[in-house]
């Protein structure tokens, strides 16, 4: 971003130019592609970083620089519900007349101060930095003078301030305390059945940073070669996945960099696993990814039914993630077939499939540990546009099996509107069906509730929150 014109010196005071810190500007360049182009972070900052470590000079990042700056913009976008609040408090005007650029100032600055170890002084010094360069020496002043009143209490003190007590309005204050728009604190609540300390511990699961895992694709990797790797340990739950510790770079290991393993939530697995274990009446020879971009559950399923001799046909409706798919399946050592196909229009003849998998398009409120800026972008009324389409791709699912086969329902969100109340409406619809326990399916995973479906938990189970039901049809 260009410098702004100077003003005209003071008497007595030569100008100083602004001191550039490379990993603030990446982060704010970062936060305002979130706000400007509805970006997502995970999207958006590894090209950045890539950039930023191809330079030559003092501007080119190392580990610890790259490390920085994703605290920096993850942990803002975590919080940024905590810290409006907060920045609400210290200032003479409501946050929508706040310049967004300005915005992202104090509140990558507010994480600073709040939410890292960086010294007070030092945190809104180079803040106030930032806001030179970005943004000009009159905002610069603004933003010293809102983040020195927010650096004289700390983040537990502001909490007390800013929260109204739980007591008073319990939504609203862990709203507040964990960052979550308070419709989404009410859908997560219904979701677990009540109880204070299951909700405080799934919001405060959503503010972590997530493990990167990695699936051992079978066939193909194995994870005893995956666990030969700097900072591997084996996986909680699936027999395939691997997990690598803080500063693991999955880019770095040569077996995902050749797409036989590759990067994938253990609740991801799950799900693929559940549906390629469960028990069947007949042949097992065609099994169907109905909703298969990007590729992941897909490519585990292609390897899965390739060690039986079956085949896998992988529809997806958008071409470009369709071609996702084709690249996630290159070199899958049994036969499938990548399609571009509405998967409420099948392109396959009723009962054609043995297993069939539909992970639906949803609010995806079961992965805000990767996608925080989702939380914000997420309206109540967003359920209403995704209720039709995913109760369509469940009818066409259960269409496609023949008698005797199984459905995999999921999604990657625990909100109820998108997970039993969906699977119950079809199947009022389908006499002829009948709903399998999953939760043997899922071998030494606790915490699977009464069934006979499964809704994984991040703050239980370490994964994303994903829901499975699985559906035979009996007629």
């Amino acid at each position: 971003m260009s410098e702004q014109p100077r003003r005209p010196r003071k008497p007595g005071k030569p100008y100083r130019r602004p001191q550039k810190d490379p990993v603030r500007i990446l982060a704010f360049e970062a936060l305002r592609a979130v706000d400007e182009r509805d970006a997502y972070a995970n999207l958006v900052l590894p090209p950045l970083l890539r950039k930023a470590r191809e330079k030559e000079g003092p501007e080119k990042f190392d580990a610890r620089d790259a490390a920085l700056a994703t605290e920096l913009v993850y942990g803002t976008l975590r919080r940024q519900g905590t810290y409006d609040a907060i920045i609400a408090d210290c200032v003479d005007r409501p946050l929508r007349e706040v310049d967004p650029p300005v915005l992202d100032v104090l509140s990558l600055g507010a994480h600073q101060l709040l939410g890292t170890r960086i010294p007070s002084h030092a945190a809104v010094s180079a803040s106030v930095e930032l806001a030179r360069v970005v943004l000009g020496d009159g905002r610069a002043k603004f933003v010293n003078a809102v983040l020195r009143k927010v650096a004289r209490d700390d983040l537990d003190g502001w909490l007390e301030r800013v929260a109204p007590p739980y007591d008073e309005d319990p939504e609203d204050h862990l709203a507040v305390v964990h960052s979550h728009p308070r419709w989404v604190v009410s859908a997560l609540w219904d979701s677990l059945g009540g109880g204070r300390t299951g909700i405080e511990e799934l919001l405060a699961a959503d503010n972590e940073r997530p493990e990167v895992t990695l699936v051992a694709r079978p066939g193909r990797a194995t994870p005893d070669e995956l666990l030969g790797e700097e900072a591997a340990v084996p996986g909680r739950w699936s027999p395939y996945a691997v997990r690598l510790s803080e500063g693991g770079e999955p880019g770095a290991v040569e077996a995902v960099r050749e797409g036989r393993a590759g990067v994938q939530d253990e609740g991801s697995q799950l799900v693929a696993l559940a549906l390629a274990n469960a028990p069947l009446d007949g042949p097992d020879r065609r099994w169907l990814d109905g909703c298969a971009g990007p590729g992941g559950k897909a490519a585990l399923l292609g390897a899965l039914a390739a060690e039986r001799g079956a085949f896998l046909l992988a529809s997806e409706k958008q071409p470009h993630r369709a071609g996702l798919v084709a690249r996630a399946l290159d070199g899958n050592p049994g036969p499938y077939q990548v399609i571009a196909a509405d998967g409420t229009r099948p392109a396959w003849r009723p009962g054609s499939f043995d297993r069939v998998l539909v992970d639906v398009p949803c609010t995806g409120l079961g992965a805000l540990r990767r996608r925080p800026e989702a939380r914000w972008r997420r309206r109540p009324e967003d359920l209403d546009g995704f209720a039709p389409l995913q109760r369509g791709l469940l009818r066409s699912a259960l269409e496609a099996v023949r008698v005797g086969g199984v459905v995999a329902y999921a999604t990657c969100s625990p909100h109820l509107a998108e997970t039993r109340a969906v699977v119950a409406d079809v199947l009022k619809q389908h006499p002829g069906t009948e709903l399998l326990d999953a939760r043997p399916l899922l071998p030494g995973v606790p915490d699977l509730g009464e069934g006979p479906d499964v809704q994984l938990w991040p703050h239980l189970h370490g994964t994303d929150a994903m829901y499975l039901a699985l559906v035979r049809r009996t007629s």
